[in-house]
């Protein structure tokens, strides 16, 4: 009988014990929204997906846009902790009129509300104040800076000191970040060659924005379409130290 009741009682822990982890396991799991639409470059949501999936598990990732099953609203995006803006081509004004005052204003409001927003290139671009409105800065290309080892529009890959390392990120006409010493939530992420900032961490009301020049989520085809030697590619997986300033 003893037996029995302690079967029993070990039966209820083991159950107890399985339904708290799975708790804390969906606790972890952070839903992530890319956009993919006409404001996006081609493969660069895929790409944005793979990589980031790739970093753990626990980042799940849906498509969101105009061709979408769901698309981009506040209310929709209120369940997701991330919203990504990928690259795109080069016409910024294009790409923000792709993506639409109603997208706009979802994306900013979730953002001051508390959300995160994670930008690369275009992404970045679409940030500052005269697009999305995140940032107070108007952010130009690093392309031509002084000391700048972009030297044109073209696709190639530059010397980029990030996570605590000097590496070669892929680099498609992206912008540099002027640095700040106020009380916006500025944090310098990573520098080009030059000290240029590369990638930052700002403050938009409540919530977080972390911004990217350089595509650290572009894979060995990106490197092969462009003719650089795969040996340029970065070590690890970078797009982790954009990740990590997100409090998740």
């Amino acid at each position: 009988m003893k037996s029995v009741i302690a079967l029993a009682a070990l039966t209820a822990f083991v159950s107890a014990t399985s339904s708290a982890s799975a708790i804390r396991a969906d606790d972890a799991i952070v839903p992530v929204a890319i956009y993919r639409g006409p404001a996006a470059c081609d493969d660069c949501p895929e790409a944005l997906a793979r990589a980031i999936t790739r970093v753990s598990p626990r980042y799940r990732v849906t498509f969101v846009g105009p061709n979408e099953r769901q698309d981009i609203s506040y209310a929709g995006l209120r369940r997701f902790r991330i919203y990504v803006q990928p690259g795109g081509g080069q016409d910024i004004a294009a790409a923000l009129a792709q993506l639409g005052p109603q997208r706009v204003q979802a994306i900013r409001r979730f953002v001051m509300d508390g959300g995160n927003y994670l930008g690369l290139c275009m992404g970045a671009y679409l940030a500052d104040r005269s697009n999305i409105g995140l940032i107070d800065d108007q952010l130009d290309s690093e392309v031509r800076r002084p000391g700048s080892s972009a030297a044109d529009e073209d696709d190639t890959a530059v010397p980029v000191r990030w996570g605590g390392q000097v590496q070669t990120l892929y680099y498609q006409d992206g912008p540099f970040f002027p640095a700040h010493a106020d009380g916006r939530g500025f944090r310098q992420l990573a520098a080009y060659r030059n000290g240029d900032v590369a990638a930052a961490h700002y403050r938009a009301g409540s919530g977080s924005v972390v911004l990217s020049g350089p595509h650290p989520e572009a894979d060995a085809s990106w490197f092969a379409d462009a003719d650089l030697p795969r040996t340029m590619m970065p070590a690890g997986a970078p797009i982790k130290t954009l990740l990590d300033q997100f409090a998740l």
